[in-house]
């Protein structure tokens, strides 16, 4: 199995030179959501970490807990190489615009910015209760999921993360793989959170050119996780997002 998770730096590398991320995410009613989607982007191999609220409790939240990440008031005047929109988050409106990124990552309530978001490359993360708000039934059985997956990556043009048993990910190129590692260990609240800041980190770091190794590098993140879920449950029942979150230092590792 592909165990080379994080990209290698090269010895000249710089913070800014494998990536930069923003983040959007949590709320009043969710701040965990953003500790957890920022926690997993600091994992991904970026080297420079934003986090972006109005919110000053969830500002003050995530840079005591990471005072490496950058925190701001507004996306006024931030550039970077991925966004991740979404968890925790109140639904932002289709009119909601980010400064133009590669890569964008939309998770939760933001999936509905794939209609006209600014971006390269778009990622969406849906389970298929979300799937069916974006409009999309979802198929029954493995073939069932593949096939709505594909067809929600060609109806978006963006690489589809449908979630749950056996993962899928397709891109509108028509490449379709399935997670085979994630098991009962991620039913937990808060780990779409982790993934989708993981996911963003790992594509600013890697920087594919096009949707099908973008689908790579997005496998690689859900590798990544449902490994650091399963070492996580190898040594604690039951197991938290934030025990999860904790593994990701050493799954990477492997």
């Amino acid at each position: 199995m592909e165990k080379n998770f994080i990209k290698k730096l090269s010895k000249n590398s710089h913070k800014y030179s494998h990536g930069t991320v923003a983040v959007i995410a949590g709320s009043p009613e969710y701040s965990g959501a953003a500790l957890l989607c920022v926690g997993g982007a600091r994992r991904g191999g970026s080297g420079y970490i934003n986090y972006i609220s109005p919110d000053q409790f969830n500002r003050n939240l995530v840079v005591g807990a990471y005072p490496d990440v950058v925190v701001h008031k507004s996306i006024k005047g931030i550039t970077v190489d991925a966004w991740v929109i979404g968890p925790g988050s109140p639904k932002l409106g289709r009119r909601f615009a980010i400064p133009f990124s590669k890569f964008a990552v939309l998770d939760s309530a933001a999936m509905d910015l794939a209609y006209g978001i600014r971006a390269d490359f778009v990622v969406i993360t849906p389970h298929e209760g979300e799937a069916k708000e974006l409009g999309f039934e979802i198929g029954i059985g493995e073939e069932g999921r593949q096939k709505s997956a594909l067809a929600m990556a060609s109806a978006l043009n963006c690489v589809v993360v449908l979630k749950g048993y056996h993962t899928v990910v397709a891109s509108p190129e028509g490449l379709v793989v399935q997670d085979e590692l994630g098991g009962a260990e991620l039913a937990t609240a808060g780990t779409g959170d982790i993934l989708a800041g993981l996911i963003g980190s790992m594509l600013a770091s890697w920087n594919p050119s096009n949707f099908n190794d973008v689908v790579v590098v997005v496998f690689k993140a859900i590798s990544a996780h449902a490994l650091a879920a399963q070492a996580a449950a190898n040594d604690l029942r039951p197991i938290t997002s934030s025990d999860i979150l904790k593994y990701l230092p050493i799954t990477l590792k492997q």
